[in-house]
């Protein structure tokens, strides 16, 4: 690798960490915001809708973007956005504010993620699977040690460095991408030009976009707002009538349309492949509950600061990193299943840990039940990719890609809604416990999940061998 593709990579992959390290540093930020803002845990949950809701919709959207007006645009605009919200944020003078800004934010570096991944494999030729290697690490390693940094700037600087620590990754990255990204050809952004509103429109799915963040938003807002207040009042069961009928609205249009937003139909043709999506939505959805969960458990239950909250979380990060290199050759010599099930199991031994801690548990019982959870990770990290791979067949390979992003968003946000369900309007210890409870039904339902797969895997070799023969 020469030495313009060496600064070409460094400049990619300080903005792409941007996206999963915003989204991992806010987990530490809850409890702070909450009483900065003076609002409930139902309230200060939307600090991770936004962004992940946000993320969900601006990344496919950006990567056909790019596709239009080249993805030096999109890498660089991505930047300034990103730029503008770290630099604003902090000075936000209302929860409502923040939340605009956390958008932005989300949609500028959903736009370095979205095309970071093709600048590296159109215009780095030599040794390209080192590099997109490197580039995984980055995206997982950041959103791994994420709430450690959050926990360490917010100890000393308060919450508004968490959003203050970007100006620099995205300064140097844009000097950096200016210098090494290549111009794309004219003809590609001439046909962009020549583009009409109408075909700009269908090309990207506006209209299943906005059905999609509609019903979603509507749905969370109506579901949260009852639990908050203990009753479903007239304002509430309308917005979840809403929500329902803009999601049932999408379904319909998506099934229809030439270009979806989300090819539900994929999912009816390949149900191997929708069946792989189903758990990573669940390993999300539990994995998520716990990262988020913990860090407010650690500062308002045990009253740990927010330095050593951040201490704490880096078990679940350092045993995720360390596990998925050695993770990848068990799942290389004997395939995704074996690894997705111990993955399972062990996220059903930390939530049922997690079920046994109290208020005074010593410090080696939470990172016991972290460490359950960090290995876990890492073993779903390379192994429900494989099995993704595994399952879909070749010519959609990039559709089941971008359908295996999309589950991993809803699990995320299905986790924050679980949480703000149980939790209501104040985080507890004994609401905390019916989240462990919960967690571990899930991570039993995942482990018959992988045994039933096996069984079946198991099933097919023998038959396939009985046809040969």
């Amino acid at each position: 690798m020469n030495a313009r593709s060496r600064w070409l990579m460094i400049s990619v992959c300080l903005g792409i960490l941007l996206n999963p390290l915003n989204s991992s540093m806010v987990s530490v930020a809850l409890p702070s915001l909450q009483n900065v803002f003076k609002l409930d845990f139902t309230g200060v949950s939307w600090i991770i809708f936004s962004f992940y809701i946000a993320s969900a919709v601006a990344q496919p959207v950006m990567g056909k973007a790019s596709d239009l007006f080249g993805r030096r645009r999109i890498f660089l605009a991505g930047l300034v956005i990103s730029f503008a919200a770290s630099l604003l944020a902090p000075i936000s003078p209302y929860f409502g504010m923040l939340i605009v800004l956390r958008v932005v934010q989300s949609i500028g570096t959903s736009m370095m993620v979205a095309v970071g991944m093709a600048i590296i494999r159109i215009y780095i030729t030599e040794r390209q699977a080192t590099a997109l290697s490197v580039l995984s690490i980055f995206l997982s390693g950041a959103a791994a040690i994420g709430p450690f940094i959050g926990g360490v700037l917010i100890h000393w600087w308060g919450w508004p460095a968490i959003f203050l620590v970007n100006i620099p990754f995205v300064l140097a990255s844009f000097l950096l991408a200016w210098r090494t990204i290549p111009k794309e050809e004219q003809s590609a952004l001439l046909a962009a030009r020549d583009m009409t509103f109408r075909k700009w429109v269908a090309v990207v799915d506006v209209s299943g976009i906005l059905l999609f963040t509609v019903g979603l938003v509507a749905l969370l807002y109506g579901l949260l707002s009852a639990k908050s207040t203990g009753q479903i009042s007239s304002g509430s069961l309308i917005t979840l009538l809403i929500g329902l009928a803009a999601l049932g609205g999408f379904v319909r249009y998506e099934l229809k349309t030439k270009a979806p937003f989300i090819p539900l139909r994929t999912f009816a043709r390949h149900p191997a492949m929708t069946s792989v999506n189903v758990q990573y939505i669940l390993v999300n959805l539990l994995y998520y509950s716990l990262f988020f969960g913990f860090p407010s458990y650690l500062q308002t239950v045990r009253h740990v600061s927010e330095f050593h909250t951040g201490m704490l979380m880096l078990t679940l990060g350092l045993t995720s990193l360390v596990t998925s290199p050695l993770a990848g050759r068990w799942i290389d010599k004997s395939g995704p299943r074996p690894a997705l099930l111990m993955s399972a199991i062990l996220m059903a031994f930390g939530s049922v840990w997690i079920v046994t801690l109290n208020q005074t548990s010593p410090v080696i019982s939470v990172c016991l039940a972290l460490a359950a959870f960090g290995i876990s990770n890492g073993l779903n990290n390379v192994g429900m990719q494989a099995a993704l791979f595994q399952s879909s067949p070749k010519e959609i390979i990039g559709v089941a890609s971008g359908l295996f992003n999309t589950s991993r968003y809803l699990g995320t946000i299905l986790s924050s809604l679980l949480i703000g369900i149980v939790m209501g309007g104040k985080f507890s210890f004994g609401g905390f416990r019916w989240l462990a409870v919960i967690l571990t039904l899930i991570a039993l339902s995942l482990v018959f999940m992988n045994r039933r797969r096996r069984g079946s895997g198991h099933l097919q070799e023998m038959e396939g061998s009985s046809s040969s023969s």
